[in-house]
């Protein structure tokens, strides 16, 4: 059975829609396709991605550049042809001006030509590298970041501040866990560290007790998983008495899981280019109106989604509100800066790729509470790192084996 594709208007309101507009206003809504995922593992995060989409446009009154929005919700089903088939149908059924989402590295490489064939702008939480590396999609927009983004912030960290030596990495066994482990990798070894082992679990792994079997003998150890199975493995890792040190990256940690872990993620160091502890004006109505809607603190997917709508808003008011030509509304769109956003300042490279906070945080209990507390900002952050672009693009993309275990 396929998945439904749900379909919400957002009505301006009154003292709005009183305002001069755009002739272009008067004549069709904008309508803004959401490509998520509300089964599986992932689902967790698919969900948040709505409910951040909608907090957005409801803070705007459903109206953007003068126009009203609609919002047209497509339910992947977490898999690459769920994503092909309801893309197909947000862009020749329903004619979108643009996309947000997916959510799944793999999900938006089965996508990524076909959407570009249509010239159909995509603002994806997806952290692929190549879309904004190798193979660079012309459309595309990531106000997220890559995978290894947050992870080479880590690495650096790891190695210079928590003084590491060894490690092993663990996370799913897909393009998500390759890249992200491997930009790790990469910076650690440089740093004079070394992964002594890397450890691939399938992405539904309802028992990772073979693979925490196999930590030992090192200083810590880095998970990268996704969608809920952090809270899988972080309870499963107590039970079974390991004592060491535990760090990852944004969704090994996500602010939104903070209601459902328990001890034994405190002391969890992550990497993320979103937490809830950032003192400013834009991230504290973000986190008010969740806690608002939804009852919870949200993490990265839903601050991923509102802050997609910031640079669509701040796009259409630069075309006046018209998306009709394509090539002059994505050169808007890449060509946003803001100053003040739910992860803070932020401009787009050339590829399209954010640059921006990436934020070191420590999970803590307080008041009975578990909370994150930011450590260190490390501010400006491309996806090269400090690595020569040219250089770093010659080098084959972060993979299962590569880079290679050295030991």
């Amino acid at each position: 059975m396929r998945a439904k594709l749900h379909r919400r208007t957002f009505l301006a309101g009154t003292a709005v829609a009183a305002l001069p507009m755009p002739a272009i206003a008067q004549n069709k809504p904008i309508r803004i396709g959401l490509l998520t995922v509300k089964t599986g593992p992932l689902a967790q995060g698919g969900i948040q991605m709505e409910q951040g989409a909608n907090l957005f446009l409801k803070d705007r009154n459903g109206t953007l550049a003068g126009r009203k929005v609609e919002l047209l919700v497509g339910d992947t089903g977490g898999n690459p042809a769920g994503t092909k088939t309801k893309a197909q149908e947000l862009i020749e059924r329903d004619n979108v001006d643009m996309i947000f989402g997916p959510l799944a590295a793999f999900e938006l490489l089965a996508i990524t030509d076909y959407v570009a064939a249509h010239k159909t702008p995509i603002l994806s939480l997806a952290a692929a590298e190549d879309m904004s590396q190798r193979k660079p999609n012309p459309y595309f927009v990531r106000a997220s970041g890559t995978s290894a983004q947050n992870m080479h912030v880590l690495a650096d960290y790891a190695a210079k501040e928590l003084k590491y030596k060894s490690v092993i990495t663990i996370s799913e066994d897909f393009a998500y866990g390759y890249e992200q482990m491997g930009g790790f990798q990469r910076v650690f070894e440089d740093a004079g560290g070394r992964v002594v082992k890397k450890l691939w679990p399938p992405i539904v792994t309802p028992d990772y007790t073979p693979y925490i079997a196999q930590l030992s003998g090192v200083d810590a150890v880095v998970q990268g998983f996704a969608g809920s199975n952090p809270l899988k493995f972080m309870k499963q890792y107590k039970d079974a008495g390991v004592t060491l040190p535990v760090i990852g990256g944004g969704t090994a940690g996500d602010d939104a899981l903070l209601k459902s872990f328990g001890d034994e993620a405190v002391g969890l160091v992550t990497a993320s280019v979103f937490t809830s502890d950032l003192d400013t004006p834009v991230n504290k109505q973000f986190i008010a109106g969740m806690v608002r809607d939804t009852g919870a603190i949200p993490g990265l997917y839903a601050a991923g989604m509102y802050i997609n709508g910031m640079v669509a808003e701040a796009a259409l008011k630069a075309t006046g509100g018209s998306t009709d030509d394509k090539e002059a509304f994505i050169k808007a769109l890449r060509a946003v800066s803001l100053d003040d956003s739910p992860r803070g300042p932020f401009h787009f490279d050339h590829f399209g790729n954010v640059v921006g906070n990436v934020y070191i945080r420590r999970l803590e209990r307080k008041d009975g509470k578990l909370v994150q507390t930011t450590i260190k900002t490390y501010p400006n952050v491309s996806q090269f790192w400090t690595f020569d672009e040219k250089w770093f693009l010659e080098q084959p993309v972060y993979s299962r084996d590569f880079p290679p275990l050295k030991s």
